[in-house]
């Protein structure tokens, strides 16, 4: 038996490597499975190159769980060690022997980078054992035994086959990890797809023996395999069906319904990079949907936070990225500074891009009826990228409330004639509620005015853009934001059939029902006799301010001000209220009128609508 000392820098590393190596303890089952791939994947590459005689047999990986031991083993088939590799890779903290593995091989399927994640074992375990038999002809068996601390034991050891056993005494503080349920779950997030068959136990598998009345059901104890070494992703689009993409995002998101299409990413120059994207269908649903894409490393999981690789506009997608060549920091959880990473978002961008224009002219009827999900993505994509903003000019819509589509450049040519005001700008007119909005659209569409509906969480930040970038110039009013007449500015005026007095009275009578409302302005306008006699409108420039505010969470600081438009060319106000002798009716019509308009705008509410129906009630 020898004794000794693990080489560190200070007498207090373990304290620091159980408390701060890792943000969170868990991990050190996925370094451990982790290191035990590496091991298995260097004995292939030997395999391949000759160096190994024979077959290499059986390569499974299994987590052992012994709990009336307090013992957590993790066993592979793999390279092992000699007593030199123990003292030379395991008594020299952050000495990778994977890091040497791949200087000499240049292999890029070798996980581990940093030498420390064998030490992740000790946040966990009161003591570590490792037993190990190298590859190597004549090798003969090893037993390395810490307790957490720098001193170390190694001596010979019983092992009859290739491979090394990792043997945590798992600490009382962390008996939750000798819970079967909680070892399930970390297995089947960290190393679902690790490319090196891990078995965990066993299960019952039924199965059925005879046939007619001699049918019966029988069970059987076989291998409970955790991962998937082939996962689609690592596979080429040529050998896989939709049926094969379908099934894989059924997989990982079980209550998700069906995505619209997907990308399949596969790059090696000038990085690495494989996984497939998938385009949920979203609705509204922004919020709800994040940190759905994961990042692994050589099929190991690394996080399901992708900020600093995936632009923000495109974490709504779903799906895994893997690439060996984005740089982590020691605990592979955050991303750290690197041109690669610049270079896989401007990749992904790119594909994304390439593959909604292929599916815009494919089939253009099929992208439209999508386009009320796939919207959120590129709207959002206009707003946050320029890149993609000049390639999304190609396939970003615009559509009416009749359910028509149109790319920017046909909608500019269908409404220059109708809809350019008298400084050039084209007036696009809009609803984000067609239902609410229905009288104004009606009236709209009487003037051959084209309505737009724009109802997304987005469309005031997509619409404010298109108005600054567009070549020609947008001016984007929501229908109910001033009289029709004003919304398309003419140098036209309609002649009121009112006499100056009349129109006072009328304003005055007005002005009474709202002198206690300060944010609401009474102005009579002569428009045409079909229009409403009083409209509720919002000035486009103050609503749009105070929705944006709505969006990012902020206080309040506009108020919310309407203007009430008297028609004074309609038959009940130029026949009836401007030439009614008594005050009251006067008053009484007024009311009625304004409730009208203020129901339309949904401003009714409480009190005020309860009396408006009972005075409807009462009239009829």
């Amino acid at each position: 038996m020898q004794k000794g000392s693990i080489s560190v820098q200070t007498e207090n590393i373990f304290p620091i490597i159980k408390k701060f190596l890792y943000s969170d303890h868990e991990i050190f089952l996925r370094e451990l499975v982790s290191n035990a791939t590496d091991a298995t994947e260097k004995l292939k590459i030997l395999a391949q190159r000759g160096e190994v005689s024979g077959e290499i047999g059986d390569t499974t990986i299994e987590v052992i769980l012994k709990p009336e031991d307090k013992q957590l083993i993790i066993r592979d088939r793999g390279i092992g060690m000699t007593e030199d590799e123990v003292l030379r890779y395991l008594n020299q903290i952050a000495f990778s022997s994977a890091a040497e593995f791949l200087e000499k091989y240049q292999d890029s399927s070798i996980i581990g980078h940093f030498g420390l994640g064998f030490y992740s074992a000790f946040m966990v375990a009161s003591k570590v054992e490792v037993v190990t038999l190298s590859w190597k002809p004549d090798s003969k068996p090893v037993r390395w035994t810490c307790e957490g601390s720098p001193e170390y034991t190694i001596e010979p050891a019983d092992k009859d086959f290739r491979g090394t056993d990792i043997i945590l005494h798992i600490s009382e503080e962390n008996a939750e990890f000798l819970e079967k349920n909680r070892i399930d779950a970390l297995l089947d997030k960290y190393c679902k797809y690790l490319p090196v068959p891990i078995q965990f136990g066993t299960k019952t598998e039924y199965f059925e023996t005879g046939e007619g009345e001699d049918a019966k059901e029988e069970s059987r104890e076989v291998p409970n395999m955790v991962n998937n070494p082939h996962p689609i992703w690592k596979k080429s689009a040529s050998e896989l069906t939709d049926a094969d993409y379908t099934a894989f995002y059924r997989e990982q998101y079980p209550m998700a319904p069906e995505p619209m299409f997907w990308i399949h990413l596969n790059i090696d120059y000038p990085f690495n990079l494989t996984g497939v994207l998938y385009f949920p269908k979203l609705g509204n649903a922004m919020d709800t949907n994040r940190n759905k894409i994961h990042l692994y490393c050589n099929q190991v999981f690394v996080t399901d936070d992708v900020r600093n690789i995936v632009p923000e506009w495109l974490q709504l997608l779903h799906g895994i990225i893997d690439s060996p060549d984005i740089p982590l920091n020691v605990s592979r959880s955050y991303l750290q500074s690197d041109g690669n990473v610049k270079k896989i978002s401007d990749y992904i961008t790119k594909k994304v891009a390439d593959k909604l224009n292929e599916l815009f002219k494919q089939d253009r009827k099929a992208y439209e009826e999508k386009w009320r999900d796939l919207g959120v993505f590129v709207k959002y994509g206009m707003v946050a990228d320029e890149k993609f903003r000049e390639r999304a000019n190609h396939f970003a819509l615009l559509y009416n409330t009749n359910n028509e589509y149109f790319l920017i450049d046909e909608y500019k040519d269908k409404i220059k004639d109708l809809q350019t005001d008298k400084h050039g700008k084209l007036v696009a007119i809009y609803t984000n509620d067609p239902a609410g909005h229905d009288a104004l659209i009606q009236a709209a569409r009487r003037r051959n005015y084209d309505v737009l509906t724009m109802d997304t969480v987005l469309d005031n930040h997509w619409m404010q853009q298109l108005e600054y970038r567009t070549e020609t110039g947008f001016l984007f009013v929501r229908i109910d934001s001033d009289t029709l007449d004003n919304l398309v500015q003419k140098d036209e005026e309609k002649t009121s059939v009112l006499s100056e007095k009349e129109v006072e009275t009328v304003k005055s009578t007005f002005e009474g029902l709202v002198k206690d409302h300060k944010e609401a302005r009474i102005e009579c306008k002569p428009l045409s006799p079909d229009d409403a006699p009083v409209t509720i409108t919002k000035p486009e420039f103050m609503r749009r301010m105070k929705e944006m505010q709505m969006f990012h969470g902020a206080a309040d600081m506009f108020p919310d001000t309407y203007n009430v438009v008297v028609n004074t060319n309609h038959s009940l106000i130029a026949q009836k209220l401007a030439v009614a002798t008594s005050e009251d009716t006067r008053n009484h019509l007024a009311q009625h009128l304004m409730d009208i308009a203020l129901l339309q705008q949904g401003m009714l509410r409480g009190p005020e609508l309860t009396r408006f129906v009972e005075r409807t009630v009462s009239m009829l």
